[in-house]
């Protein structure tokens, strides 16, 4: 069974022999710690044929992740104090919603970071030993990357117009977008927007559905349609939607389960979607000793998967993530993901 084999089954709930691994490191992290984690990398081979420790020069990172004030493709200006860190942005080029009908989209590929959690598959040529998964499509936080995230919160609140026009309009972007990757060999395509607070939504669940799941929808079943299966990331508390999101078509849902809850995941999503798993990168991966480590590995796979598969094996690597930690994790995730 090769890597895209086994990650097609994990998805499907078709008994792979094992759980897949899937890189997720920010590069940051390859900055501190070069060789010594791309050995680490190299002995913990992941299931999306990519390759961690590139040549890529500092210089050449996106702006958000490029140390200093840079602008996106999108016109936004962002902050990053720590090179390979995502900045903030801190000015947008939609001040005036009123005048939203002026602003000019972007035809190239909006510039990505050079990160696992952003970018994973391979974007060098198809192999078709590797399951290719491509993209790294936000809306709502690019919408915030757009207005601001205060002035956009407010247009979320007062739901004029002008705020349909916009959200509308980055809808077709995103479809047109989609439909550049359709033709490419991929075999699923990543979303990302982060939804929840460290306790709850950060609007109303409400509001959520009526706003923002049809455009979803609209999303996901573009990427169906050609054939692809539907990754899904959202940091915080978002326990309220993640029914909706299975509902409207995500094969593999990220979210940090520590946030969530392992039992409520337990109760209210296992079996119904793949997770590709998150270890808690608040407490235990940075502050945690090699066997908390290991534990919260053992307890992750066993709240997220099934004996049928479902589980994609993952962990985010930051700078702040000690090395013995990171061997910790990825050797639990072997030692724990048998079937």
């Amino acid at each position: 069974m090769n890597s895209r084999e086994r990650v097609h089954r994990a998805v499907r709930f078709q008994n792979p022999e094992r759980v897949p691994i899937s890189h997720a490191v920010l590069p940051a992290a390859q900055l501190k710690y070069g060789q010594a984690l791309a050995e680490i990398l190299a002995e913990f081979r992941e299931d999306f044929g990519w390759d961690y420790m590139s040549d890529l020069p500092v210089e050449q990172f996106p702006p958000q992740y490029k140390q200093g004030l840079n602008r996106d493709d999108f016109g936004t200006l962002w902050r990053v104090e720590w090179m390979g860190i995502c900045g903030i942005p801190v000015d947008w080029p939609i001040k005036d919603l009123g005048r939203c009908d002026e602003y000019r989209w972007t035809e190239d590929f909006p510039a990505g970071p050079p990160s696992g959690r952003q970018y994973s598959g391979h974007m060098c040529g198809f192999d078709e030993r590797w399951y290719a998964r491509g993209g790294w499509f936000t809306y709502f936080e690019q919408l915030q990357q757009l207005r601001g995230m205060e002035s956009f919160m407010m247009d979320v609140a007062a739901e004029s117009p002008a705020f349909y026009r916009l959200v509308d309009d980055l809808l077709d972007f995103n479809l047109r977008w989609i439909n550049r990757w359709a033709k490419l060999e991929y075999d699923g395509l990543h979303f990302g927007d982060d939804w929840g607070g460290q306790h709850s939504l950060l609007i109303r669940p409400e509001a959520w559905r009526r706003i923002f799941k049809p455009r979803y929808a609209a999303m996901f079943e573009r990427v169906h349609a050609a054939g692809m299966d539907v990754w899904f990331h959202s940091d915080g508390y978002v326990n309220e939607i993640i029914g909706d999101l299975i509902e409207i078509g995500v094969d593999v849902i990220n979210v940090q389960t520590a946030v969530v809850g392992h039992d409520w995941i337990v109760r209210n999503a296992r079996g119904r979607v793949a997770f590709r798993t998150d270890i808690d990168r608040q407490r235990v991966l940075p502050f945690g000793s090699a066997a908390e480590v290991k534990k919260e590995v053992q307890r992750t796979i066993e709240a997220c998967g099934t004996a049928q598969g479902g589980l994609i094996a993952c962990g985010e690597v930051g700078p702040d993530v000690p090395l013995e930690n990171i061997r910790a994790m990825y050797q639990a995730f072997r030692e724990y993901g048998q079937y």
